[in-house]
């Protein structure tokens, strides 16, 4: 059988996080309810959950300072919840490393259909997996360019021989490109592959994504992330 994925709630309002894990739960989701930033870091160690959902007003350390922290350490997908809708603390949110952001009040169903989204998309459903025959690697998600290895199947990025970083959002933003090099997407088809059609943000995400990758990567001398003026990017690649 089956473990089932682990949810950790973070919110201070004890009425909402039982409401979202008692849905979470009908939906065969093992959920962990923190109440604090200071605990949530203490418990994700111990927890280890496969997803987040983190209010960003809290106590001790707010929503922010957490997903920094965390963030330190791990690429666990983490949903933020927040009452603040302005384009700024969603860019804020994002920028740390968010992969979704849910403005409060939200309907229960809406979030687990998110939070399934989310852990589909790390099972690599929802990414392209065709490899043309420009590459040097050939395995099943796997793509190796001179310098350059994304694994999918590990959430792993190797460039010149050192690890990266990257979130799940960044990484799954890499490899759906230099999948499909030199072809041009809009940041609303990017948008809809990698966060899914029914994702209520703004195509600004993309483009927060696009420029964090951009400054782990830096550009090799046979291939980069390219900005099409007027379109969106592509994965550039030099014969």
């Amino acid at each position: 059988m089956l473990a089932q994925p682990k949810i950790m709630i973070v919110d201070d309002d004890t009425n909402i996080a039982e409401l979202v894990s008692l849905y979470l739960e009908k939906e065969h989701f093992d959920t962990l309810c923190v109440e604090d930033g200071f605990s949530a870091i203490e418990q994700f160690k111990k927890y280890t959950p496969d997803l987040i959902l983190l209010d960003l007003m809290l106590p001790g350390k707010d929503g922010y300072e957490v997903c920094r922290e965390i963030r330190k350490t791990s690429n666990v997908p983490i949903i933020m919840l927040s009452a603040k809708g302005e384009v700024f603390d969603k860019v804020l949110g994002l920028e740390l490393g968010a992969d979704d952001y849910i403005i409060k009040p939200f309907d229960s169903k809406e979030l687990v259909a998110r939070v399934k989204a989310v852990l589909r998309r790390l099972g690599g459903n929802n990414v392209s997996h065709n490899l043309s025959d420009n590459r040097a690697s050939s395995q099943k998600g796997v793509i190796s360019y001179p310098g350059l290895e994304i694994n999918i199947n590990n959430y792993s990025v190797q460039c010149d021989g050192l690890a990266l970083d990257m979130p799940p959002k960044e990484l799954e933003l890499l490899y759906f490109l230099a999948s499909n090099e030199n072809h041009v997407f809009t940041r609303e088809q990017l948008l809809e592959h990698i966060w899914g059609y029914d994702y209520a943000g703004d195509t600004r995400t993309v483009d927060v994504h696009i420029k964090r990758v951009r400054e782990k990567l830096k550009d090799h001398p046979t291939w980069k992330i390219a900005t099409v003026w007027g379109i969106g990017y592509k994965f550039d690649v030099t014969k």
